[in-house]
């Protein structure tokens, strides 16, 4: 299954991020990619205003979504934007987008409440695991940006059966910032033998850095600082060789994970 990773800096204008998101489709169509990964918060950013995510943010219906839904004929797209949640606040929503229509969602479960952020000053929680879709014969499970440090829901993915894992985030930089990125992102992939494709938003507060971890930790592509797009081909003989050699998920003592009451 052929992955592109579409590594951009999101702008101040819905318009502009469109465009480039359907640049990057356009680019991920013609390189033969089965899967798009975009960044988290792709419909707006401004670092000089906080209160850009909720004075932008759209329902799935809106006009943002309706552009990339019909420019996802033959592949699939995923990436997160903000939807109001009809009380003031908003759901930082993961889409999954095929052929037109929006096939998953997700509501990020674990907030950025942490390095002087506090993300659920303007954003409602999810109650729900991610799900687990099919893309090019392999399990895709997803998660979103700070969802990396918690190891639980990415061994629930695996769990539910995931073969690659794949994040959209916006790491926001800072002292030992880009080391945890990396470090974390490896983690996951060896914790649970599958790959992990992670994409973040870069610009002046995020850090890029894409990824690509394959199931015995290797970083297999990394997109740099600047905006980009690369392509890998994710290859069930390594996944299945990664499982054969380190029996991890089999060899464990301990229950699949469960999402805590809300």
């Amino acid at each position: 299954m052929k992955v592109a990773l579409g590594q951009f800096a999101v702008a101040a204008d819905w318009h502009v991020n469109q465009q480039t998101c359907l640049d990057l489709i356009a680019h991920a169509k013609a390189g033969g990619a089965d899967l798009l990964v975009l960044p988290e918060g792709i419909l707006a950013r401004d670092i000089n205003d906080p209160e850009i995510m909720p004075k932008t943010a759209q329902p799935l219906d809106g006009p943002f979504m309706a552009g990339l839904c019909a420019a996802s004929d033959g592949i699939t797209v995923m990436g997160c934007v903000n939807v109001p949640d009809g009380q003031g606040r908003f759901h930082n929503t993961l889409v999954v987008l095929r052929d037109g229509d929006i096939i998953a969602r997700y509501r990020k479960i674990h907030l950025y409440d942490a390095f002087s952020t506090r993300e659920s000053d303007r954003t409602a929680p999810g109650h729900g695991l991610p799900p687990v879709i099919e893309v090019g014969g392999l399990k895709v499970g997803v998660m979103t940006c700070y969802d990396v440090r918690f190891p639980e829901v990415a061994r629930a993915l695996a769990a539910a059966g995931a073969e690659v894992i794949a994040m959209p985030a916006a790491w926001v930089r800072g002292p030992g910032k880009e080391h945890h990125w990396r470090v974390l992102n490896t983690a996951r992939a060896l914790d649970n033998t599958c790959y992990v494709v992670a994409v973040g938003e870069c610009g002046p507060r995020n850090c890029g850095a894409s990824l690509v971890i394959d199931p015995l930790g290797v970083v297999a592509l990394d997109l740099g600082e600047g905006p980009a797009i690369g392509f890998y081909d994710l290859d069930p003989a390594r996944i299945a060789h990664a499982r054969k050699i380190l029996p991890v998920l089999e060899n464990r003592r301990f229950a699949d994970p469960t999402l805590c009451p809300a």
